[in-house]
């Protein structure tokens, strides 16, 4: 419960309390409850309270006190016991400060804890024993120990009871202190003989809402009578203790006496009552009355100490008197220092006088021994200056400058005055942040760089580095290439410069004989807010490089006409005429020399080396050819030379006549082509590669014949192919007969002779070679190969789709050829086939090998059809139709309704002509092929004889 407040600001330092406040709150407050709103009383914005991070500073309120930031109050943190926390100490108060940052501010705050009746009154011991004799007289005091309750006012102790009130009463007596002593006072005397023990029950009351009792039990004993009760001789000492005492010192002794002899004059001391929670730090000798230190004491927990001291006889008689014990402070402590807020980091523009930290100092010594001064390292820009209370800030007392320190080790030592001092220290690590205040800065005031003509653009020309004094963002330099043109033209089309690394690269191929330097300005910039920049001047130099080769100004050299220089015969040492040229390099680059390259006769004339000079060397006789020619050479001095060539005509004639008619039908002469000689290499280059070429194809072409000879035909035995008589296998649509149609054309050179052989539709042509040693097959499979290069040579399997039974077919497969085959005979004895993309022939074994029977009964029909066919040969014509290969073997049973080839012979033999012309109709009607195919069928072409062939050679060359 909130029962008063008590606001007031005041105007100080920037560090000093803006405002104090008071509250007031009973003790043992639940822990959440509501102190007060100090963002009310204080006038503070509860956004303030979160930007400024408010919190309570203070030594021990923190642990019972709270700030709620969200709200802007206090609240109970723990719950308060008053009489832990003060004990007797009225007002008791709570001290502490609420400091805000950026600014830094901070606001007193005093909490006053109000007693509530929390305590009942208690004694130190729960019973006390008397000997009272029964002669005491009415009137007779009694002292009581006293009940102490922790709590105060009101609810503090108020009221004594004594229960039974037959014998005794009890009363309290103030004494010059303001204390009061409880008597018990005996109203009505004793009788030992009547009651020997009594028993009382004295009670102590608050004045609390509900009131709260203590008690204590007094057992009296009855005794004879003693008359003389022990006096003090004193009734108040007073003695100090220094806090370093050890334990076990003697303080002080007190002293009474009693008049009474024997055991009722003995008189032993105790001590009756403890004030102010002093209990167990002292003790009293019973017999002597000395009081000792039985623990150590602490003069910054309790700086004073009262205590009774009780002295009583036998008889049970006894007095009182008030003992007080001081404590001497000693120089124990040293300061506590203690950071209440600080800043890490402060910027390096921070005004003087910024507050940088606030510190709380705290010696609990007093008197000198409390005293504290604080000081700070020397040589460095900063101060300690005492604020209000036990505050201190640290200021800035000169500018900053990172750039010089980049942070400080800042130790604050605190200092009292005690004999010895004690000193304590701190040290602050304090970071200077950065700003921008350095632009960046380059190595150099100007830079020169050079650079070689005909460049390649994008190269690397120079690099440029500027620092900055700053640090991370703000030492960040960016370069940039000022706006400005040369020429006309802007210098971003010179050259470009990287932002990051000032690297400047051109962006075009310079010519020396255009531009020879040029000057722009790089700009630094650096990454701060604002940025800083500073500028440079850099020229680029540009460097010759012999590109050009010298150029021939005289004599001028004219494609159309012809100039000739005249030189009489007498002349020695004359002054023909004088090459005349330039070059437009500079430096060495543009020194030329003069050399006579060709001559008609070098031993006439000479020229000059550095000026170019033509002269005669001797004089002319009558054997010298009165045309002369000569090429001088113009060389320039560069690395690698150019040069340049001149052609002076020269006459040797004494007179101008003489000379025309000499160059009348003077040749022209071809200008010489620089490139010949490569084109002259090209050319033998390109032809080697060519005769290599075909070399290596002739030879894997020969590699590859005979490979494939060996893989279909590697056997031991003679193979003799059947071919099916008079028929072939159309496409799988049936079978027809074979035509042939033959043009012989004959000269006396046999070698020379051509032979065309040519079929209609899709007929098939078997061709022959009566000198060859091969099969047939190998040969039509060599003609594949010459003729489509990239086919395959491949063997289909036979056709199974025969016509006839196995009586009329005595072999398993036959040849077929869809498309016309022409021969083209060689000189020796070789063909050249050209056929249809898929030429087949079928081989395969007879079932059974012939018998000698039938080996007889084929020559026999072999003879009878050459007989009949003979008179069928017409002069001119050669019939090529066969059956069976030169190699012929009788391994098969030949079909003797067939035709016949006889090696050695031109002749085709026929057993009835007319058989076979009706068996070929009627096969032809059975097999024809459909439209499409006999309308896509080419008619057979006639083959090329070497002497056409000669002709038409002939006439390309023309």
């Amino acid at each position: 419960m909130r029962s008063g407040l008590l606001l007031f600001f005041s105007t100080q330092f920037v560090c000093s309390v803006l405002g104090q406040v008071s509250y007031s709150i009973p003790e043992e407050m639940p822990k959440g409850s509501l102190v007060g709103n100090v963002a009310e009383d204080f006038g503070l914005d509860i956004k303030r309270l979160k930007t400024g991070k408010a919190r309570i500073f203070s030594r021990d309120g923190d642990k019972y006190v709270e700030l709620h930031s969200e709200r802007g109050v206090l609240l109970i943190k723990n719950r308060i016991d008053r009489e832990t926390l003060c004990g007797q100490t009225t007002p008791c108060s709570l001290h502490f400060q609420i400091i805000l940052e950026n600014p830094m501010e901070f606001y007193g705050v005093t909490l006053e804890i109000t007693d509530i009746n929390d305590n009942p009154p208690s004694f130190e011991k729960s019973d006390v024993k008397f000997k009272i004799s029964e002669s005491v007289v009415r009137g007779t005091k009694f002292i009581l120990d006293r009940a102490f309750d922790l709590d105060v006012g009101v609810n503090g102790l108020k009221s004594y009871t004594l229960e039974p009130k037959q014998h005794f009463v009890v009363k309290l007596h103030d004494q010059a202190d303001g204390s009061k002593n409880v008597e018990m006072i005996l109203e009505k005397p004793l009788d030992r003989e009547k009651q020997e023990h009594i028993s009382l029950v004295l009670s102590a009351l608050d004045g609390g809402e509900p009131q709260m009792t203590g008690t204590m039990q007094i057992l009296i004993t009855v005794l004879d009578a003693n008359d003389n009760a022990p006096v003090f001789t004193q009734s108040a000492y007073k003695a100090s203790i220094r806090e370093d005492s050890p334990v076990g010192t003697v303080v002080m002794a007190v002293t009474a006496t009693d008049a009474d002899e024997g055991s009722n004059g003995r008189v032993t001391y105790s001590i009756s009552s403890i004030i102010e929670n002093t209990g167990g730090v002292f003790e009293v000798n019973a017999e002597s009355g000395e009081i000792t230190l039985k623990r150590d004491v602490d003069y910054e927990k309790a700086r004073s100490f009262q205590m009774n001291i009780r002295a009583s006889d036998d008889g049970g008689l006894g007095d009182s008197c008030k003992v007080t014990i001081d404590v001497i402070d000693v120089n124990d402590n040293q300061p506590n220092i203690q950071i209440i807020s600080k800043s890490n980091v402060i910027s390096e523009d921070a005004r003087i006088g910024t507050v940088v930290t606030m510190i709380n100092i705290e010696d609990a010594d007093s008197g000198d021994n409390g005293k504290v001064h604080c000081y700070i390292n020397e040589n460095i820009p900063f101060l300690i200056k005492y604020s209000t209370g036990e505050f201190y800030s640290l200021l800035t007392e000169y500018e900053l400058d990172r750039e010089i320190a980049t942070e400080y080790n800042i130790t604050v030592t605190c200092s009292d005055e005690g004999v010895p001092s004690l000193s304590s220290s701190v040290t602050l690590t304090l970071k200077i942040s950065d700003i921008n205040d350095n632009a960046p800065v380059f190595e150099r005031g100007s830079y020169e760089a050079y650079i070689m003509e005909n460049n390649t653009p994008g190269v690397s020309i120079f690099t440029i580095k500027a620092t900055d004094a700053d640090w991370n963002q703000n030492a960040r330099v960016s370069y940039i290439l000022e706006e400005s043109s040369i020429n006309g033209v802007p210098v971003s089309s010179y050259v470009s410069i990287s932002a990051d690394s000032g690297v400047i690269h051109a962006v075009r191929s310079f010519d020396y004989e255009q531009i020879k330097d040029f000057t722009f300005c790089v700009k630094a910039q650096d990454g701060g807010s604002p940025p800083l920049s500073s500028n440079v001047t850099m020229k680029i130099l540009i460097q010759d490089q012999n590109d050009n080769p010298p150029q021939v100004l005289y004599p001028v050299q004219t494609g159309g006409s012809m100039v000739a220089e005249m030189v009489p015969r007498s002349a020695v040492g004359y002054l023909v005429t004088k090459v005349v040229a330039v070059d437009v390099d500079s430096g060495q680059n543009a020194w030329l020399s003069y050399k006579l390259q060709k001559a008609t006769d070098r031993a006439l004339f000479e020229v000059g080396l550095q000026n170019g000079e033509i002269r005669t060397i001797r004089q002319v006789t009558d054997k010298d050819a009165v045309k002369q020619r000569l090429t001088v050479i113009v060389e320039d001095n560069g690395q690698p030379s150019r040069s340049a060539t001149v052609i002076v005509n020269v006459a040797v004639a004494d007179s101008f006549p003489e000379v025309l008619s000499e160059f009348t039908d003077f040749p022209h002469d071809k200008e010489y082509n620089d490139n010949l000689t490569f084109y002259l290499v090209l050319a033998l280059a390109v032809v080697s590669f060519l005769f290599i070429t075909c070399l290596v194809v002739i030879v894997s072409v020969k590699i590859y014949r005979w490979r494939q000879s060996r893989i279909l035909y590697h056997s031991s035995l003679p193979v003799i192919p059947y071919y099916p008589p008079r028929y072939s296998d159309t496409l799988g649509t049936g079978t027809m007969p074979h035509v042939y149609n033959y043009e012989v054309c004959r000269t006396t050179d046999s070698r020379k002779s051509d032979c065309k052989l040519g079929r209609a539709g899709s007929q098939n042509v078997l061709i022959m070679d009566p000198s060859s040693s091969e099969t047939l097959q190998r040969m039509q499979s060599e003609r594949n190969i010459l003729d489509e290069p990239d086919s395959p040579v491949e063997q289909k399997p036979p056709n199974n789709d025969w016509r006839f039974t196995q009586g009329q077919r005595p072999g398993p497969s036959g040849p077929h050829m869809p498309y016309g085959t022409h021969i083209r005979w060689t000189p020796k004895n070789g063909t050249r086939a050209t056929g249809g993309p898929e030429v087949a022939m079928g081989t395969g074994p007879w079932p059974q090998p012939p018998t000698e029977a039938e080996q007889l009964q084929a020559l026999m029909a072999a003879a009878n059809e050459v007989s009949e066919a003979t008179a069928t040969l017409g002069p001119g014509t050669m019939g090529l139709s066969t059956r069976y290969s030169p190699q012929f073997t009788l391994q098969h049973v030949p079909d003797y309704r067939q035709n016949v080839y006889i090696p050695g012979s031109t002749a085709t033999l026929t057993s009835n002509p007319q058989q076979q012309q009706a068996t070929a109709q009627q096969a032809t009607q059975q097999a024809l092929p459909p439209p499409q195919a006999s309308a896509q069928a080419e008619p057979p072409k006639a083959a090329q004889t070497p002497a056409s062939k000669k002709k038409s050679t002939k006439k390309e060359k023309k």
